[in-house]
């Protein structure tokens, strides 16, 4: 039996899913053990630097930070509404048999319905898992939120990043299940178009992953912050005794 048109799904799309596997694998590597050579890494360093600078000023500008935060929250509340959205169109589309246009010969590859019934799936589980991390990003920047408008010197800089953080980090990886999204998007039109995008797309994230720029050095202290604020607790309680 000769080699046919609906076999390239079988040896295209897992080399591509592979390639797009491999390179995140890669790049958590990296991520983990050397931060400052992605942007993500760097990012989270400047944010830290943000956050420490704004909990130890004396007088904390509370409408910038809750600002800042405000615009992360707002961002993640659309993409996930978008997510959502998207995967209530492909159910619809599942929903309605008579629609046949990916089974037709203008696709170069597997048209089976069993095949077309896999995309949909694998579709919807990347839509679903992007919502899922976009409303947990929405959900650690309502976290710092309160965080930082808490009228409280007994608040910790290291919680604020905890929070702050693990927003950006569910950002990434909502972000990083829209980019799969796109790839089987493509593969609704062919494994071929699906293949390439995942070449095209590995070295376009590969570019925008890369962090060349030195990191931002600072003179904040974790010691010196914990101490300034047990100082500024042992002063309100002597306030508070005295009074």
């Amino acid at each position: 039996m000769g080699f046919e048109k609906k076999d390239l799904d079988l040896v295209l799309v897992p080399s591509g899913l592979l390639i797009m596997f491999g390179y995140h694998l890669f790049l958590l590597h990296r991520y983990l053990h050397q931060p400052h050579t992605t942007v993500m890494g760097f990012e989270n360093h400047s944010k830290r630097f943000w956050i420490q600078a704004n909990m130890q000023g004396e007088n904390r500008d509370f409408g910038t930070c809750l600002a800042v935060i405000s615009s992360n929250i707002a961002a993640a509340t659309f993409l996930s509404s978008v997510s959502l959205t998207l995967s209530s169109l492909i159910g619809a589309w599942i929903s309605n048999t008579t629609n046949n246009f990916f089974q037709s010969d203008l696709v170069y590859g597997d048209t089976r319905p069993i095949t077309i019934s896999i995309k949909y799936i694998c579709l919807l589980i990347c839509f679903l898992l992007a919502f899922s991390c976009f409303v947990q990003s929405a959900r650690h920047f309502v976290h710092a939120n309160y965080l930082i408008s808490t009228p409280s010197p007994s608040i910790l800089p290291k919680s604020v990043e905890s929070a702050v953080i693990r927003g950006g980090d569910f950002w990434s990886v909502g972000l990083r299940a829209l980019y799969f999204a796109l790839n089987l998007l493509l593969w609704f039109f062919g494994p071929i178009p699906m293949f390439v995008c995942s070449l095209v797309m590995v070295l376009f994230l590969h570019y925008l992953d890369s962090n060349t720029a030195p990191l931002i050095e600072h003179e904040f202290d974790g010691r010196q912050v914990a101490k300034k604020v047990e100082h500024r607790v042992a002063v309100g309680i002597k306030h508070a005794v005295t009074s």
